[in-house]
């Protein structure tokens, strides 16, 4: 059953995630609105919107559960020599609206995409209320890759990334994976499963130990995640 906001679920509320359907999988409920209270309790409780333009708002909880522990990291050999020979920088809420745009950018001519101007408005809101925030990676004054994506207590919920150079996007989680070990952030939710996101570590979880996660790590204590200067990629200190 597929939960309509606007006239069976008062309030900010949503119907409890094991309700999602299978197919489309993780599409709990339509409707309601992008406002700072709504979104913030939808990401409390393993809830994101995805949608595309014409359509109403849709909200998501896909089982099971792409999700990166933060010491699973995989840098691989080949992605540290890269480092070592690109000038990359990287830096944190430093440039949160270039990166949501550039994420918004579609990924070929014939693709749309579903970072609709409202949904991006939302989360530059949310950045500058301190919920949201974003990674950035550069090559000279250069805005070549980063991410964004919400944290509450000891989760990072990922949003999206973009590269506009090779392994833009890798550096920019790496960082992340670095804020993750000393926030500390127990894991970064990633949604969906993709090979990419695999190659580097992350795996799928059940919806129970999603939902698990999800209750000790939401109300835990976490660092606030401030703004961060650029400093030099091939400096970091990944786990292998």
């Amino acid at each position: 059953m597929i939960f309509d906001l606007d006239g069976t679920t008062p309030g900010i509320g949503f119907p409890d995630i094991c309700l999602a359907e299978t197919e489309p999988n993780g599409l709990l409920a339509v409707g309601g609105d992008l406002s700072h209270e709504r979104l913030l309790n939808a990401y409390r409780h393993g809830i994101f919107p995805w949608y595309s333009p014409g359509q109403p708002i849709l909200w998501w909880s896909p089982a099971p559960r792409m999700v990166l522990f933060p010491p699973e990291f995989h840098c691989s050999r080949s992605l540290r020599r890269s480092l070592r020979k690109r000038a990359y920088e990287v830096s944190v809420n430093l440039a949160f609206e270039d990166v949501i745009r550039a994420c918004a950018e579609p990924r070929s001519p014939a693709e749309g995409t579903w970072l609709l101007p409202e949904m991006i408005e939302s989360y530059i809101a949310l950045n500058r209320s301190g919920h949201a925030h974003s990674v950035e990676v550069w090559r000279g004054d250069e805005l070549v890759g980063g991410l964004y994506g919400i944290a509450i207590g000891q989760i990072f919920f990922g949003e999206s990334m973009f590269s506009r150079s090779e392994d833009a996007s890798k550096v920019a989680l790496g960082r992340l994976v670095e804020i993750a070990l000393t926030q500390p952030y127990q894991l970064i939710d990633c949604q969906i499963h993709t090979e990419h996101l695999a190659r580097l570590g992350a795996r799928e979880i059940s919806r129970e130990a999603f939902q698990r996660a999800l209750d000790e790590a939401v109300g835990a204590a976490a660092i606030p995640l401030g703004r961060q200067a650029s400093r030099p990629a091939a400096g970091m200190r990944w786990a292998a």
